[in-house]
């Protein structure tokens, strides 16, 4: 019956997304019953910041930051148009907000991965939250893993169906980059500065 429900709810999601395109990056939209405190003075630039210690980063996930996407979204942006890239063997710190009541969690996975109702295990070992499955609601939690294998990943709501209607941002990982870098829709990649 749930798996029935999932189905019939990505369906769904496919066909509006099919129909009207996602909307524009509306920064300062807003999605009623968030719990601001909780990521308060977080901006979209936050996904990435230097970790604490050297060869880390710092990456901060806010779900449901604004109502692009429908709310699915993560500092505001979807279907991988953030993209975060890492050097190969970059540890990946991770703060994962939710501020909604809807549950929303985080997960690692092959970014071909991100069409698929149904998530799998974390590509890298420690790759996810707690639940990431079930979700959680109005919280935080943290994570980390060790980016120690190249290619094109998506850093991706865990909860069923969510992914493939667009709740996920892109990670490379790189085995020739020396910094890590974000980049934000059309704008160019910015170098992370330590």
């Amino acid at each position: 019956m749930i798996a029935r429900l999932f189905t019939a709810f990505a369906l769904l999601a496919s066909a509006l997304e099919a129909q009207t395109p996602p909307p524009a990056h509306q920064h300062g939209a807003e999605i009623p019953g968030l719990k601001k405190e909780l990521f308060a003075g977080i901006t979209a630039q936050d996904l990435l910041r230097p970790g604490s210690a050297p060869g880390s980063v710092k990456v901060t996930l806010v779900a449901t930051f604004n109502a692009a996407n429908y709310g699915m979204n993560f500092n505001g942006y979807s279907h991988g148009k953030a993209i975060i890239e890492v050097p190969l063997g970059t540890k990946v710190e991770v703060t994962f907000i939710n501020p909604s009541p809807v549950p929303h969690s985080a997960i690692v996975i092959d970014q071909a991965d991100a069409k698929k109702l149904q998530m799998p295990e974390p590509f890298f070992p420690g790759g996810a939250t707690p639940k990431h499955l079930m979700g959680q609601t109005m919280g935080k939690s943290q994570f980390s893993f060790t980016a120690d294998e190249a290619g094109d990943y998506a850093l991706a709501c865990g909860f069923p169906s969510h992914a493939v209607a667009g709740h996920w941002i892109a990670l490379k990982v790189n085995a020739e980059a020396k910094t890590a870098s974000l980049k934000l829709g059309d704008q160019a990649a910015v170098p992370l500065k330590p």
